[in-house]
């Protein structure tokens, strides 16, 4: 028995009453073991674990800072998107993923500076564009997106995540910023659309990209 055990024995049978040795008769065989417990429990299964297991995965820990930018700017969702991605498709954002083709590069997946294309919600004779500001997470990008509260406001870093059954970007909920929650509705994606050369130019040191061919410029 250690010398912490026979202290703490001695301390019960003053306050007892009881004679040491009666005292220690009624204690547990597993006395030193209760006192320690180190000594009766193994290492910690967290003892031997990279500290890169204790992190959440990075759509887990985003934390969203969406905000509203300008609430009077009366701006709809297409000249927004044009001025701040570089992409120079007119018309309603139902057919730019159509005007796109032949005219810049598209993907199926997120890049940062490229244009992401919605249909309406439960119709095609609606749809919405947004400029890709960062890709968190294979399945969680940031925008930046007028009117999507139909009042012509800016919104900025605002949070949309990949909700398809196979990751693949076809369908995505919206986060919605004055309840800072995410929307009930589920979008589907018609996909992104990338201008290249502006962001080949945005990018300090890299080589102009090769100009396309005559036939894609032609309507």
């Amino acid at each position: 028995m250690s010398n912490r055990s026979v202290l703490l024995l001695a301390a019960a049978a003053a306050w007892a009453g009881l004679s040491a040795s009666e005292a220690e008769a009624l204690t547990p065989l597993a006395m030193d073991l209760a006192i320690d417990p180190a000594a009766a429990e193994p290492p910690s299964q967290h003892a031997n674990m990279a500290p890169s297991a204790f992190q959440r995965p990075a759509d887990e820990a985003y934390e969203p800072t969406a905000y509203v930018d300008d609430p009077k700017a009366s701006l709809q969702c297409v000249p927004f998107a044009r001025n701040e991605s570089g992409v120079e498709i007119y018309g309603n954002a139902n057919t730019w993923w159509r005007q796109a083709r032949g005219l810049y590069e598209t993907s199926s997946t997120p890049e940062e500076g490229g244009v992401l294309v919605l249909r309406g919600y439960n119709t095609s004779a609606r749809g919405h564009v947004a400029v890709v500001r960062e890709v968190v997470s294979q399945r969680l990008i940031i925008v930046d997106h007028a009117n999507w509260l139909n009042a012509g406001e800016i919104t900025r870093n605002v949070p949309i995540r990949d909700v398809s059954p196979n990751g693949d970007w076809s369908q995505v909920q919206v986060w919605h910023v004055p309840g800072r929650h995410w929307g009930a509705r589920t979008y589907q994606v018609q996909g992104f659309i990338l201008d290249l050369i502006e962001q080949a130019q945005a990018t300090p040191g890299a080589a102009p990209p090769a100009a396309p061919a005559a036939a894609a410029l032609i309507g």
